[in-house]
């Protein structure tokens, strides 16, 4: 399975960036997908996660009521991570994670590259 992440940048403290990843090989619409982000000098820490057919959804507290994630209906292989209201302690690489299941943890099996997102103060 190969991780295709897009969809970073730029972005003014209260503004909405929305990252998008594909995933692509065999049997991916039964991975679990989720987001995760690190800046340097921390731990890579869970965002959010979707399971296969969107049945299971979670996200990280300091992410509730301003992000969203969601599968793409005529593509549920693609995932999109809606980030609204970001705050300054949002900035971080953001890296999409996929594994076998309905649900993420810190070692999911495949990875994508990182984009960054960065929101100014």
């Amino acid at each position: 399975v190969q991780l295709q992440a897009s969809g970073g940048g730029l972005v003014e403290a209260g503004g909405s960036l929305r990252l998008s990843c594909e995933a692509s090989g065999n049997n991916a619409d039964y991975y679990a997908m989720g987001w995760f982000r690190q800046v340097p000098g921390r731990e890579r820490e869970e965002v959010s996660c979707i399971s296969p057919g969107s049945t299971k959804i979670k996200y990280a507290d300091f992410v509730k009521g301003r992000f969203t994630i969601s599968r793409d209906n005529s593509k549920p292989t693609v995932v999109h991570l809606q980030m609204d209201s970001l705050e300054f302690e949002d900035t971080a690489a953001y890296y999409c994670g996929a594994r076998f299941g309905a649900l993420c943890n810190a070692e999911m099996t495949y990875w994508g590259q990182g984009t960054q997102v960065t929101v100014s103060s």
